[in-house]
């Protein structure tokens, strides 16, 4: 990491400057690394989660999701996009969700170890991600190696990963690190199109799980560190309050997608009874995991 103290006013206040420059991953010997860390975490992936291969469905939610579902064991159609887009089945309005349970379907019929083998696939591609965006933001190869291996290695993924139910939360986290990964980009060149592509991202993310509506409070930390984007506000300055509020405004339309995405949230456990069910029952709000997955809590 590359940290500068700089003078900035006549009377000797110090800014820092805290960005990366990305110049390690522009290093032949760096690039080399990173793809054999790559290599060697999709063939460590694939290793822990091979078992998956011989999973079947579960009687929780996969028959919601998938086997008893009305419309996604029938594959790609289009009628079957238009209600995808327009039904609170379990709870929730997951669009990009029901579509690539369709698509499994479409392409693998009821061969569960395929929709397993999908979703492990979408597991590999999310850790590769985070460990190529962590790079990028911080030039740190081993750092971000480790991060990526606890990522893709942690039990509390298994969840996500080994249960077909939850392709909902590999496809929001697959997503969501994309529309970071096109934000580094656009912080520090101001191009408009990797944040536009970012944008869309953001929006793919919510239309699978809703679970990424954190996100904008995310890329402002990120600005903060380690893209150095956020001034030192010591002794505070009209530019540099100009600065931070622009950071702030660059943001308002991902808030307005986090706004929206929670109020069609709300209305879609509404719609389907679980609102009413965590009202008259708080004690399952973090318990009993069949009773939370029978009703399609998320």
């Amino acid at each position: 990491m590359n940290r500068k103290i700089t003078s900035t006013s006549p009377q000797g206040s110090l800014s820092r400057n805290t960005s990366i420059r990305p110049s390690d991953m522009a290093n032949p010997r760096s690039r080399e690394r990173s793809l054999l860390i790559t290599l060697l975490l999709v063939v460590v992936i694939l290793l822990v989660y091979r078992p998956v291969n011989d999973f079947g469905f579960l009687a929780f939610d996969d028959d919601g999701y998938v086997t008893r579902n009305h419309r996604v064991p029938y594959g790609l159609t289009w009628e079957n996009l238009r209600w995808a887009f327009t039904t609170s089945d379990m709870s929730n309005w997951h669009p990009l969700t029901w579509i690539s349970h369709m698509a499994d379907c479409q392409f693998f019929g009821m061969n569960a170890g395929a929709h397993h083998q999908t979703s492990v696939l979408i597991h590999i591609v999310n850790s590769v991600l985070l460990l190529w965006l962590l790079h990028r933001m911080t030039g740190a190869l081993w750092k971000s190696a480790f991060v990526a291996a606890l990522f893709a290695l942690h039990p509390l993924h298994v969840e996500s990963v080994a249960w077909i139910s939850e392709r909902k939360d590999v496809l929001s986290t697959c997503f969501g690190f994309l529309a970071v990964f096109f934000y580094i980009p656009y912080a520090r060149e101001k191009r408009g199109a990797p944040y536009v592509l970012s944008l869309v991202c953001f929006t793919l993310s919510l239309m699978a799980k809703p679970m990424m509506v954190t996100l904008p409070l995310l890329l402002l930390l990120f600005d903060f560190w380690p893209l150095g984007r956020v001034p030192d506000m010591l002794p505070p300055t009209r530019k540099n309050v100009r600065t931070l509020s622009g950071l702030v405004v660059e943001k308002i339309p991902f808030f307005c997608l986090s706004v929206l995405s929670s109020i069609i949230t709300v209305y879609a456990q509404g719609q389907g009874g679980f609102l009413k069910l965590r009202l008259r029952f708080p004690c399952l709000r973090g318990s009993l995991t069949p009773s939370r997955r029978i009703s399609g809590i998320p």
